[in-house]
């Protein structure tokens, strides 16, 4: 049985997975807190303007490759998802953003990921944002998702109207959708 074949995510199966997700995701901007370089002058501006509220307390990671879960289920989701590859070049660990260091300076990425910031703030936990998000890349896909939508609208009007960063080609995803979030609990 292939991954494909055995990881059909059910309401039950995501939100088991959730408080994985969330660890990890913790655990990574942890370190970037840690490891990671403060927002110049420009980036705390444009953070502001992509609507995060503590701007200051955002440090970036120049990395050769985003981190990915280690966890081979979460692993797998989030490859098949194409949320996570090699190709990914930014992701938003809450205030640590991972970029990759061959898009590192790319004003138009680190703008996105900042909305994605100013939306964990709005939210108001990892958990809230994670539970979204990924509810939303799960039932719509990750190019239509409402959340993703508005990043990529962020990104637009602080850097212009012109070509946005270059998004992935993103096939339909395999997954099951699950029920709204009104419908959940």
């Amino acid at each position: 049985m292939n991954v494909l074949e055995y990881f059909r995510i059910s309401p039950e199966r995501f939100r088991s997975y959730l408080p994985r997700v969330c660890a990890w995701v913790l655990e990574q901007e942890r370190s970037i807190l840690e490891h990671g370089v403060a927002l110049t002058a420009p980036q705390l501006s444009d953070a502001k303007l992509a609507g995060v509220v503590h701007p200051e307390r955002v440090w970036l990671s120049r990395v050769e490759q985003v981190p990915c879960p280690e966890h081979p289920v979460l692993r797998a989701a989030a490859e098949e998802m194409k949320l996570i590859t090699p190709l990914t070049p930014g992701l938003p660990l809450r205030y640590g953003i991972a970029l990759r260091s061959d898009h590192w300076g790319q004003r138009r990425l680190l703008v996105h990921e900042l909305a994605h910031t100013a939306q964990y703030e709005r939210l108001g936990s990892v958990r809230a944002f994670l539970e979204c998000y990924l509810y939303e890349c799960l039932a719509i896909g990750y190019p239509s998702a409402p959340m993703e939508q508005e990043a990529i609208a962020v990104e637009r009007r602080v850097c212009g109207a012109g070509q946005s960063r270059g998004m992935p080609d993103r096939r339909s995803s395999p997954f099951q959708p699950i029920d709204p979030p009104s419908q959940r609990w």
